[in-house]
């Protein structure tokens, strides 16, 4: 007997979802910053044992939307409460049902099989949490209560074995020995993209796209050409920074972690431009990969 199905991941920004992707499936997919709308894209994380494959799928946070990329990144959560044989709610310590009522809404009527995770217990007292849990089991009767710290991995061998027992009988819906559904240039606008959230402030990260132009692999060495775009010419001085110094600073960060996720020596290189207003128009949102179909 073979079982296979697909866990999505939905919930408010900065609980925690992408951390517990990347821990639930052993390997670093998605990028973890501090910062709100950190994961765009809905990325898939595919885990195989002998009699089984779960398709982790983690999605941007829940938010309401101020522009064209918003829109298309709130299409990409909704889209996780249609295709989900197992649905993991996370919340964490801090989060409300108000940060995103309707959002709520949609989960409580979904019929899938409805995980709640409490993300970062670690910075919570026992009796805070019972309080938790206590309103939960109110809000979404239907959901089992999971307490966890992604960040620490605690709990997450518990829920990892409970959707493992929750999974349809099924053959493998990819190859086995298949991790994502992501080619590898997605990885590397990605990383490239962590750093900039890690390093700028204000509106920058929120107005950039990376796109890979150039990758080439030989047997010891990868060659990429990147390009990071902004929104307005202002935006570029401020990325490459006084000197150069600030887009040496990402390329050299982006290269470490590009050399550790594909485990060989990289050649990097990054050029900045203006793609004016990309954010609001659908042409360009999805050339950069923001659609559905």
């Amino acid at each position: 007997m073979h079982k296979s199905g697909f866990v999505n991941i939905v919930g408010n920004p900065n609980v925690g979802k992408s951390t517990l992707m990347n821990a639930l499936v052993g390997e670093r997919l998605s990028i973890i910053t501090s910062k709100a709308q950190t994961t765009r894209h809905r990325i898939m994380g595919i885990v195989n044992g002998d009699d089984f494959q779960i398709v982790y799928s983690d999605t941007p946070g829940v938010l309401k939307p101020n522009y064209k990329l918003q829109e298309q990144m709130l299409e990409f959560s909704n889209s996780a409460l249609v295709d989900a044989d197992i649905l993991l709610y996370v919340t964490d310590v801090q989060d409300t049902v108000e940060r995103n009522k309707d959002f709520v809404d949609k989960v409580r009527q979904n019929r899938a099989k409805l995980l709640l995770v409490i993300n970062k217990i670690d910075l919570t007292t026992q009796e805070t949490l019972e309080q938790l849990v206590s309103f939960w089991h109110k809000e979404l009767p239907e959901a089992e209560i999971y307490p966890i710290s992604a960040q620490e991995r605690f709990g997450v061998d518990v829920l990892f074995e409970r959707i493992k027992e929750l999974l349809p009988e099924c053959p493998p819906y990819f190859d086995k020995d298949q991790m994502t559904d992501k080619p590898a240039k997605f990885f590397v606008t990605e990383i490239i993209r962590e750093k900039i959230l890690q390093h700028y402030d204000k509106e920058i990260p929120y107005s950039v796209e990376v796109e890979v132009e150039s990758f080439k692999e030989d047997e010891r060495l990868i060659r990429i050409s990147a390009v990071i775009y902004v929104e307005r010419e202002s935006q570029k001085g401020i990325v490459i920074g006084k000197q150069g110094k600030a887009i040496k600073t990402i390329g050299v960060e982006a290269r470490k972690d590009i050399e550790a996720f594909f485990d060989k020596q990289v050649y990097l290189e990054l050029f900045v431009k203006v793609d004016k207003d990309w954010r609001q128009k659908s042409n360009r949102l999805k050339h950069y990969g923001y659609d559905l179909s």
